[in-house]
């Protein structure tokens, strides 16, 4: 539950919302602005409280036993500590940034919470080829979290109603919010942020930083008309590939590793 100095934040907030929320840029447009109602406090709670309603949901959300499947854990949780130990993720120490794995192959998707809950699907880590991908989709979601995308995003989508009900602590709204995160919409300016971030985080790293480009460039290859959310159609793929690869040759163009052989021991350790 968030605690009573939020709820008296909010409240005390009430007179200058709807000015605010009404003059607010569309972060779709260049330059535009956002509007974010939570603190830094809030987003740790609020990712709490859906991670919770999500562990407590196995029909939409079937996680693996991390006890029952540690080789599987132990693969994943290796490729997160890349990510955070590359010195460049700004809340690595005040985000949980717990990771889980969702048994549906049939879903080509990944997600973080508020507060740095991770969410991977099957069928995305059995439809890439390299460690340094999966490292790159991973170092984007990371990156909607660090830079505090997915609170910014659920006020622009859920609206100020909404959104006070998830400061009172009401399980109902919680429940559908943790539901929306799964097809929550970024706008074009923070789905480039988190490729760019996903970058720079990794090009310090062991990893070769043009994971998430690599991941584009087959989804591009495999004709798919239906790109997951996670990673929407704005900017258009092609020009994101283009737009890391730049990034990445702006940095030094260090080629790094991806691991292939050890990625495909990942995969074999899955149901």
């Amino acid at each position: 539950m968030f605690k009573t100095k939020t709820v008296i934040k909010a409240i005390s907030m009430a007179s200058i919302i709807l000015f605010t929320f009404s003059s607010c840029g569309d972060k779709d447009q260049p330059g535009g602005g956002g509007f974010n109602l939570f603190t830094l406090e809030d987003d740790i709670s609020f990712g709490a409280q859906v991670s919770e309603e999500i562990e407590s949901d196995p029909m939409n959300y079937p996680i693996l036993d991390s006890a029952q499947n540690t080789a599987a854990y132990g693969h994943i949780y290796r490729i997160r500590d890349s990510v955070l130990q590359s010195g460049n993720v700004v809340h690595v120490d005040d985000f949980v940034w717990q990771v889980r794995i969702v048994e549906n192959d049939s879903v080509l998707n990944a997600f973080c919470t508020p507060g740095g809950y991770i969410y991977v699907y099957t069928g995305l880590i059995k439809f890439l080829d390299a460690e340094n991908e999966l490292a790159g989709v991973m170092a984007h979601e990371i990156a909607h979290a660090d830079e505090r995308h997915s609170t910014e995003a659920l006020t622009k989508a859920y609206g100020i109603d909404v959104l006070f009900s998830v400061l009172l602590g009401d399980q109902s709204v919680i429940s559908q919010v943790a539901q929306g995160l799964l097809n929550l919409r970024y706008s074009r300016q923070n789905e480039s942020e988190s490729d760019r971030r996903s970058v720079e985080y990794l090009y310090p790293t062991a990893y070769d930083a043009r994971g998430a480009a690599k991941f584009f460039e087959k989804l591009l290859s495999a004709g798919s008309s239906n790109p997951p959310e996670f990673l929407s159609t704005h900017p258009d793929p092609s020009n994101r590939v283009e737009d890391i690869n730049e990034l990445w040759e702006s940095l030094g163009g260090k080629v790094g590793e991806t691991y292939p052989t050890r990625y495909q021991e990942f995969i074999n350790s899955l149901p």
